[in-house]
């Protein structure tokens, strides 16, 4: 098996597609149901979680039905060739659902499509990436990516304004026309079927990781669940923390945020070849000590300095003093988020990568629904100190770099 960046670039059409979809899907869909079903808050909130929830309870079923699966197409390519059609057509529904329950069986399809196709194509960079280039594989799939979400939210603004619906038409092309990409120019490996019916069951893969003496596969996977937690959220009440904290506007908070994907869409492909020239774990765990850092150094510093604006740059508009720190945040969430896949599945064989896969989904997916929720109850307990975001999330992630130290496998292999 050879690793080639051509193949590895039309396979992160896959995850451009996915990213495309929850890019649209997260700006535009409490709008649809706060302004065309008038739904409160708190159902639009719980709403907003369905797919995390989903995400939680198939993608790691589906990630190990896909190690046993033997087709013609593969192990995956099921799972793609049917899942993205649905996501495609259930997508382009939901703005032109007259009815509340046509719309909410159109959410359906789309979220248990997604949950279906995500693992098997993120399994796939495994499939035909040998160990020692998987970092530089993954990089360059999250930089496809972090593109999918860049043209999402700016083509998506532009079509916004000229028809609510059109968003949505862009997000099931491109949903579609990645699939095909996939499709027709990703052939899997057949030297892995044969063993598909010796892969032990997803519960059977837990009970391993819990009772492997070495426990190295737990560490990184309850590291993931904390450094995901550190990350999401400060993602998901930062806007409230710009607004309600540091006095600026909602689109500034927005703008900030997207200050901080881009540098880490811009340091993807670089943070691999790091991880593979320097070791996985210890660009992790630079990567947590930039985060610390720079979110501590939010924390201290005052107000007035976070909002000195430095400079004004095109696209990025004006940049000040907590866009700069973020910018490094986003770094270093590279460093960590790019070695942390591969790490994972080099921990096991190539029979269980979908297993491993899914477990990474598992305790990712889980933060993504406890890191809000713990945050929110925390502000709410404190009187609304929105600051204290910047005080959590270091403590998270030291808990991360504690378990971390503790990771002995994970390393690129020579084969």
């Amino acid at each position: 098996m050879k690793y080639s960046i051509g193949k590895t670039f039309l396979l992160g059409f896959g995850f451009f597609g996915v990213m495309a979809i929850w890019s649209i899907y997260n700006a535009y869909m409490p709008v649809f149901l706060e302004d065309k079903f008038l739904l409160g808050a708190g159902f639009i909130g719980f709403f907003m979680t369905l797919d995390n929830i989903a995400a939680l309870f198939i993608q790691p079923a589906v990630g190990n039905w896909s190690d046993r699966l033997h087709t013609n197409l593969g192990r995956r390519m099921p799972f793609i060739i049917i899942g993205a059609p649905i996501a495609a057509i259930a997508f382009i529904m939901l703005p032109v659902a007259n009815s509340i329950f046509i719309f909410f069986l159109a959410a359906l399809a789309l979220l248990l499509s997604m949950a279906i196709w995500r693992t098997p194509v993120v399994s796939l960079m495994a499939d035909i990436t040998p160990s020692k280039y998987r970092s530089q594989a993954n990089g360059i799939i999250n930089l496809m990516g972090g593109l999918g979400s860049i043209i999402a939210f700016l083509g998506g603004a532009k079509l916004y304004e000229m028809n609510p619906s059109y968003p949505f038409l862009l997000g099931s092309v491109l949903v579609a026309i990645s699939a095909i990409l996939v499709f027709i120019f990703i052939k899997e490996p057949k030297e892995y079927s044969a063993a598909s019916e010796e892969t032990p069951s997803l519960l059977e893969s837990v009970k391993f990781i819990f009772n492997d003496n070495d426990k190295s596969a737990l560490r990184i996977l309850l590291a993931i669940f904390f450094w995901f937690i550190a990350y999401t959220g400060i993602e998901a009440f930062f806007t409230l923390y710009a607004k309600n904290y540091l006095g600026l506007t909602v689109a500034d908070g927005s703008r900030l945020l997207g200050q901080l994907s881009l540098f880490f869409v811009l340091f993807a492909l670089p943070a691999g070849y790091i991880g593979a020239a320097f070791g996985r774990r210890k660009t992790i765990l630079l990567g947590i000590s930039v985060m610390v850092l720079c979110i501590i150094a939010v924390f201290l510093m005052p107000i007035s300095t976070l909002t000195n604006v430095l400079t004004s740059l095109p696209i990025l508009g004006k940049v000040p003093v907590v866009g700069v720190v973020l910018m490094v945040v986003g770094i270093g969430w590279a460093l960590i988020n790019i070695n942390s896949l591969p790490m994972v599945l080099d921990m096991t064989d190539n029979n269980n990568i979908g297993t491993y896969t899914g477990l990474y989904y598992l305790f990712s997916t889980l933060s993504a629904i406890a890191g809000p929720i713990l945050y929110g109850w925390i502000i709410q307990l404190s009187n609304s100190q929105y600051n204290l975001l910047m005080m959590i999330s270091p403590l998270a992630l030291i808990i991360a770099a504690v378990l971390t130290f503790g990771v002995k496998r994970g390393e690129a292999q020579e084969i």
